[in-house]
């Protein structure tokens, strides 16, 4: 009959807007959270970086911390489906950690738009604490099983693969405390010298103990 349909199109194209609008007010939100940090921004800066009014915000969210939440949930989701894909399409342990790095920096720079959501984890609710948490350990294990993978093949030195993926991740997280996407770094030559410098510090040819070289690193700037 006609029309038959019409509705569930109607239907279908107001969820997608919404979706839309959703993902915008999280954008919105981690660039406000980035620029002015969680604990000093409010619904009102959020609204206004989405060019809405505050009222609008609680159609999709009921406050702040559910929005931070999600932010966490959906980063951790992306990061989640980044070691799978790494199983998937790669077959040594070299190329699934290089892959897992560099797209771990994407999501730092691009998703999450260098905000700082790992340091932010205590502001959560206890129920949503625990469960960015748990996701978090998820994702540590996954890499620490590459890790592992790749000692076990001798693609990469005897080390203890608990503080290397650590190392890993405390770098790439560390990312958020200096990067900004206006900056003269930009995110894939990141991904990649990140990616090179990490893995290759597991390689079974890297300098080991009093051979390496010593002092303090550099924390980048960019100008």
């Amino acid at each position: 009959m006609p029309g038959d349909g019409v509705p569930a199109v109607a239907s279908q194209r107001v969820r997608e807007k919404r979706e839309r609008r959703r993902a915008e007010i999280l954008h919105a939100a981690l660039r406000a959270f980035r620029d002015k940090g969680y604990h000093a921004t409010t619904l009102d800066d959020i609204a206004e970086y989405v060019n809405l009014r505050k009222t609008a915000l609680y159609h999709y969210f009921p406050d702040k911390e559910a929005i931070l939440y999600e932010c966490h949930r959906e980063s951790l989701a992306e990061l989640d489906k980044l070691v799978r894909d790494a199983r998937k399409r790669f077959g040594s342990a070299t190329e699934r950690l290089v892959h897992v790095i560099r797209e771990h920096v994407r999501v730092m720079t691009d998703t999450l738009e260098g905000s700082p959501l790992a340091f932010e984890v205590t502001a959560l609710s206890p129920e949503h604490h625990d469960d960015v948490i748990a996701a978090r350990d998820r994702y540590e294990r996954g890499v620490r099983r590459i890790i592992q993978s790749g000692i076990k093949s001798g693609e990469f030195r005897t080390v203890d693969s608990k503080i290397a993926v650590f190392a890993i991740l405390g770098s790439i997280n560390w990312i958020a405390r200096w990067y900004r996407p206006e900056g003269s770094i930009h995110a894939p030559e990141l991904g990649a010298e990140f990616a090179d410098h990490l893995v290759g510090g597991l390689t079974c040819g890297a300098m080991q103990g009093e051979h390496a070289g010593g002092g303090t690193p550099a924390i980048p700037r960019q100008e």
